[in-house]
């Protein structure tokens, strides 16, 4: 009822010991905190924050648009509704590196568990585009330095994204890729994001080299193939995103329900695929709301 029963900080030292057990974590993307509750239902065991969805839901591209407040926001009003842990897209840390270690702080403060800052230049763009630049290494490993720096609570998780394994074809990528992880790591980020990673192999390779937990983004319409949680898992990886995933399934079915109700002039035929009345009241726990009010909960389904 009204927000998580847990703090903050629980979350994320549970977040911690989930990421050094034996197992796959699996997080989807919320595009808003009713998502985020349906996540925590359906036994997942984190949630995500895109920035790319963030900024699809403002009605703007992923090419750097958003702001600290904005992304804060939305991941506040996502964090305080679920018990998981919830990991949050920070961009390029929304500035110079005293910029990073205010992001952290804000997004601490936010009650997110953790945040990957990444090393494209200002004003960054999605991941997954062609066309990419990287800052270099020692700019990079300034912004982790930062953010590092920056935090208060010890088992909030910095996160290294890097996207350099775009910038250069082949092995020579990917080796490049592997070099600068491991210097994010000794810069001491907590977690490595390599991005768009050409396939398994790839990832089994970054996974292998580093001693910390890696992450694999399964964006659809991008740079890697989508792979089963059991592939990654096998290939050493320790969680999995499926960032744009909920956005783009719901956007599909509004725009197809939208075409239908031009065609037809109702809606009546889309009854049977909608989410019911009970089953929203039960994701937003109307029933517990009695405990202060009577009248709040009257719906006999």
């Amino acid at each position: 009822m009204l927000y998580s029963r847990l703090t903050p900080a629980a979350k994320r030292r549970a977040f911690r010991e989930a990421l050094a057990g034996p197992d796959l974590l699996r997080l989807p993307g919320a595009f808003n905190p009713l998502s985020a509750t349906l996540i925590q239902d359906k036994g997942f065991d984190g949630v995500y924050v895109s920035g790319a969805v963030l900024s699809a839901d403002l009605g703007l591209p992923d090419i750097g648009l958003t702001t600290l407040t904005e992304v804060a926001g939305r991941s506040a009003q996502i964090a305080r509704v679920t018990d998981l842990p919830v990991l949050a897209d920070a961009d390029t840390g929304f500035g110079e590196p005293m910029n990073v270690a205010r992001t952290v702080q804000t997004m601490e403060d936010a009650g997110v568990a953790g945040i990957h800052i990444e090393d494209q230049v200002n004003p960054k763009r999605c991941g997954h585009l062609d066309g990419k630049e990287v800052v270099g290494l020692d700019d990079a490993a300034r912004r982790v330095r930062a953010a590092v720096d920056g935090r208060r609570d010890p088992d909030f998780l910095v996160m290294a994204r890097t996207d350099v394994r775009g910038t250069e074809p082949g092995e020579r990528g990917l080796r490049l890729a592997i070099d600068r992880a491991k210097a994010l790591v000794d810069a001491g980020a907590d977690a490595i994001f390599p991005e768009a990673m050409a396939d398994l192999s790839e990832f089994e390779a970054v996974a292998s080299a580093l001693d910390v937990p890696v992450l694999a983004n399964m964006t659809e319409f991008g740079k890697s193939e989508l792979f089963t949680a059991e592939q990654l898992h096998t290939a050493g990886v320790s969680l999995v995103i499926y960032p744009v995933t909920l956005l783009r399934i719901a956007m599909g079915a509004a725009e197809r329900a939208l075409d239908h109700i031009a065609a037809a002039g109702t809606q009546a035929d889309l009854v049977p695929e909608m989410q019911t009345r009970a089953r929203l009241y039960e994701l937003n726990d109307y029933a517990a709301y009695n405990h202060f009010d009577s009248n709040v909960f009257t719906y006999k389904p």
